[in-house]
Order: structure tokens, then sequence, then C-alpha cells
């Protein structure tokens, strides 16, 4: 089995990554506008060849989803990009035309397999595949699945797409931007007039046995980080807390696609003290490699290393 197609397994739970992408469309000044540049310099170094192209200066990434079997059930933890998704304000996402499924096939699961779908939060690198076009109509991908996520995210997604101004916890800050336009209609909507979305507080509390919503707003206005919790064992599925390596030795970098900055920049500084802490493996949505790695401490200090 190559890297890329490596199965993990924590507790009962076995985790595979289905490939959607592998991005090399960043430099530092686009992916972490404002930020000084010196943080790079210093840490170049620690960022491996296969998460940044030195002679182009360009971060390699990827865009993902992971496959977890359990004992009981059959679960993706976000759904990509999806094909056919008009998205022209951010270019190497726009209509799409990725084997997403037949990589997902390979590794042994049809659509009809799948009977949860958990998304971290309501961005078009995250719920693509949701639906796919067909007859004109986007229709849920999964059907036979129940998409659990935040409710928040569901109310804030439908009052952007209704052309409001929504209200946001005045804790998270200013927000500087929002979620690509049509991305709620095309990935999201159709999944809740299915009747297929369980919608949820993220609190901490379970939404399955041994799996847990963690709070972890500002890239989104309710992301989540999801916990997985077997036999003592556990792993933390962190969603675009982080974009890349460098943020684990860089931690106050905010990406371009962080909304709410200020709470981008907590939640991240939890999740790095939190996962050093656990001794989870922590599963990204857009590192490069193998996208799997444990988190470490050294005083105020952080390290990533891949698995």
């Amino acid at each position: 089995m190559t890297k890329e197609t490596k199965t993990y397994h924590v507790g009962d739970a076995a985790i595979t990554r289905i490939d959607e992408l592998s991005l090399a469309a960043f430099q530092f000044d686009t992916l972490y506008p404002g930020a000084d540049p010196d943080a790079l310099q210093r840490q170049r170094a620690r960022l491996e060849a296969g998460s940044f192209d030195v002679a182009t200066g360009t971060f390699i990434q990827s865009i993902h989803s992971w496959l977890v079997r359990t004992p009981r059930h059959t679960i993706l933890i976000d759904t990509a990009t999806g094909n056919d998704k008009n998205r022209p304000e951010i270019p190497p996402l726009h209509r799409l035309n990725e084997p997403f499924l037949a990589r997902l096939a390979a590794a042994g699961v049809t659509p009809d397999d799948v009977d949860y779908v958990l998304l971290t939060h309501v961005h078009a690198d995250h719920v693509g595949w949701n639906t796919r076009l067909v007859d004109g109509r986007w229709m849920p991908t999964f059907s036979n699945a129940t998409y659990i996520f935040s409710r928040v995210e569901q109310a804030y997604g439908e009052s952007l797409a209704y052309g409001e101004e929504p209200a946001t916890n005045p804790a998270l800050g200013p927000a500087l931007r929002k979620p690509a336009d049509r991305v709620y209609d095309d990935s999201v909507r159709p999944v809740i007039e299915a009747g297929l979305a369980r919608l949820v507080a993220i609190d901490g509390g379970e939404v399955l046995e041994g799996i847990s919503f963690i709070p972890t707003p500002g890239h989104s206005v309710d992301h989540a980080s999801i916990r997985l919790v077997s036999r003592g064992e556990q792993a933390l599925f962190a969603g675009d807390v982080m974009h890349h390596p460098l943020q684990v030795y860089e931690p106050s970098l905010n990406s371009c696609f962080c909304e709410f900055p200020q709470a981008a920049l907590r939640s991240r500084k939890f999740v790095l003290e939190d996962s050093a802490a656990s001794g989870a493996t922590v599963f990204t949505t857009h590192f490069a490699q193998s996208s799997a790695g444990r988190i470490t401490r050294s005083g105020e200090r952080f390290a990533w290393q891949f698995l």
C-alpha cells in the first residue's frame, strides 16, 4: 500500500485518505497576507520537500476527505470540492472533473455504503461532494447518509445565500471575509431539502458513539474539529484550524481563508495544546504528504511529525 493510500488504525477505527486534489498554488504572501515574512525563513529548514517547493517558493497542499470505518459505521469527514461546481472566485477549484468517487471505490466504498457525513464547516472545499450534478440538478451524493454539521454554520450560510447580513457572536471578533458564493445553494441546501441533514450544536458533545464535535471557531463562524476516541486512543480531525505545517511552528499565522482571525488564533492555540497533551493522531485537511501526524510540545513551541 502506498503512502498516499495508507490506512491508519485508531482503536477500532480504520482511517483512509480519499484524495481529490494536490495543490501548489500559494506563496507565502498570498496564503498568509500581511504576515511577517521572516516566519517562513525561520522555519524553512523544518519544512519537508513534500510540503514546500524551494525553487518556486510555493506551498504544497492537498484537498481530500477522510474515510472512517468503525465496526458500526462508514463515515466521510468533509467532502472536498466536488465536480462541476461554479467557483470562479477560486480558480483552482472551479468546475473540477476529478475521479473522487472512483478513488472512494478503490478504498472499497460506494456512495450508498456511507451512512454518515461529518462536516467540520461549510466552505467550498469541504462540502462539495455533498452533492453531484444529475440531469441539471444538484442531488445528494450519499443518499443513504445522515449529514451532520453545525446549526450555526447552516443558519449563517442560509442568511448569506438570501443576501442578508447575519449576526455573529461578538466574541469571534470582526469578520474579514465571507464564504464563497453559491456554496450553500449547490452543496448544502439540496441535502437539507432531501431530509438528510442533522444540525447540531458544536459544544463538545458526542454526535455518534465516541465521536465529538469540538468548537474551534474562527476559520469559519462555527468551525468544528472532530475528536474520535476508541479503545483509549484518540484521533483529531482538525479541519482548517491549520492549512500547512508551517502554522504548527508559527501559530500566529492566519491564512487568507480565515473569516474571523482573532478567534482563529485562539482555536489554533487550543488544538496545538490539546493535541500535544493527548498524543492524538491528527488528521489534517490541507497538509500534503501523508496529511496525518502528531504534534509535540517543548515549552511554548510546537512541532509536527508526519506519520
